[in-house]
């Protein structure tokens, strides 16, 4: 089955890891947390954010960036940023693909960004910056999904 991952770089607010965790699990797509959050990774808090979706989620941990690059070593990690020229809109998404999302507050640190295969940004209104994070990762998520000829059989769909 064709696949992409969510990645998330040292998630700051428990309520958008929980949406996430929401979001990948309706879309039967894998997340991937990057360590350290900058909050305490309180199950029950987590849980209340997540809702009943945290059991259906395929959650991987790691401790660091570069045990995130080992295990993933091999595939295309895209940046979703507002540091870029490059709209996901005019991208081709491949089976496969890692979409890394940032920190809320700071996205992610230079060598981070450098070492990504490609940065995506998502066409704005003028004069407007950013967006919530989990709001860009489903756009980003469901035209990747689309590129890749998910259709409800093959994400499971009851």
């Amino acid at each position: 089955m064709a696949s992409i991952n969510l990645a998330l770089f040292q998630p700051e607010i428990p309520q958008n890891t929980g949406a996430a965790m929401r979001l990948t699990a309706c879309m039967g797509i894998p997340l991937d947390i990057i360590e350290p959050t900058t909050f305490l990774w309180d199950e029950a808090k987590i849980r209340r954010s997540a809702m009943d979706y945290i059991d259906l989620v395929k959650l991987n941990r790691h401790p660091s960036w570069e045990s995130f690059r080992t295990t993933y070593a091999g595939r295309r990690i895209l940046l979703l940023t507002t540091k870029s020229d490059q709209s996901y809109l005019d991208f081709t998404f491949q089976d496969g693909d890692i979409l890394l999302a940032g920190q809320e507050s700071a996205g992610v640190p230079d060598h981070v960004h450098h070492s990504c295969d490609a940065r995506l940004t998502i066409p704005m209104a003028k004069g407007l910056r950013s967006m919530n994070v989990v709001n860009a990762c489903s756009m980003v998520i469901g035209e990747a999904l689309r590129q890749v000829r998910y259709s409800a059989a093959s994400i499971g769909a009851p």
